[in-house]
């Protein structure tokens, strides 16, 4: 086991885990959610996929075209071809590398997970067994092995969260038909984690929408979703309008995702907004 784990890390020098102390100080540990990395696990490598089969599309388009050029002997149109050609290439490769990587955190986390849940059950049995001195140091065993698998597998969850690339967060606006009025101001708080974006906006006299940001940019997370407030402005007053949370595994995707949310539960004031990752 203690060969499995150093292997482990080794291989994955790339973000340490979440902070974390000891259980021996009596400190809680950082949760593993398999069920969520799944999720998440499958939406990643889903997007991944899409990119790589649009690229390869790009290539072989841009192969045929570099086949007739050189036919025609155009030579500044056919080396410029074959330097977009180069890049397309390079780039899959870098895809194809980093789904080889995902998928290879996620075969190192699933062991980690039947390795804990195997333990878990034996020290359940044994704790219901007749306590004895073989039994017990039994017990100390397997409690140990339950915190380096949890262990582990934090570790593997901070190292996979670093190939989840960036979302894009476009504010497209506010629609409320009768509800949105010339004058009225509004602030939007969107949270993912500890990551925040507060933005305030006005609607003008020709129904129109000015906002003081239009754009931002969230790292995604393993086990936050988006959560969204919007309250109204009215002087020195702020009147809640409406909170809703979002989560984010239908935005891995080549492109650009269109969100429109219900902020009222009865749907009178949406907010719409646009994802790319």
């Amino acid at each position: 086991k203690s060969l499995s784990r150093s292997s482990v890390r080794s291989r994955m020098s790339l973000k340490p885990p979440k902070a974390y102390n000891s259980l021996q100080k009596g400190a809680l540990i950082w949760d593993p959610k398999p069920l969520q990395v799944k999720k998440i696990f499958e939406a990643l490598k889903k997007g991944l996929n899409e990119y790589l089969e649009a690229h390869q599309a790009e290539l072989d388009y841009l192969s045929g075209r570099h086949k007739d050029t050189k036919r025609n002997s155009r030579l500044a149109f056919y080396y410029d071809l074959d330097k977009q050609i180069r890049s397309v290439e390079r780039y899959i490769r870098k895809l194809e590398f980093h789904i080889s990587k995902v998928e290879e955190l996620y075969e190192a986390y699933c062991i980690q997970c039947r390795l804990r849940d195997g333990a878990t059950n034996m020290k359940q049995a044994f704790s219901l067994s007749p306590a004895t001195k073989a039994s017990r140091e039994s017990l100390v065993e397997l409690y140990r092995n339950v915190q380096e698998c949890t262990e582990d597998m934090c570790f593997i969850e901070g190292a996979l969260e670093v190939h989840l690339g960036e979302f894009h967060v476009k504010m497209k606006g506010l629609v409320g038909f009768a509800r949105l009025c010339p004058g009225d101001q509004y602030e939007v708080f969107v949270r993912l984690g500890r990551q925040k974006w507060r933005l305030r906006g006005k609607i003008e006299t020709d129904d129109s929408q000015t906002w003081d940001e239009e754009e931002k940019i969230f790292i995604p997370n393993l086990h936050e979703k988006f959560e969204i407030k919007v309250t109204e402005l009215r002087g020195l007053a702020t009147i809640l309008v409406g909170v809703v949370t979002c989560d984010s595994t239908s935005f891995f995707s080549t492109k650009p995702q269109a969100i429109v949310v219900d902020i009222t539960e009865l749907g009178t004031i949406k907010l719409r907004l646009e994802v790319l990752w």
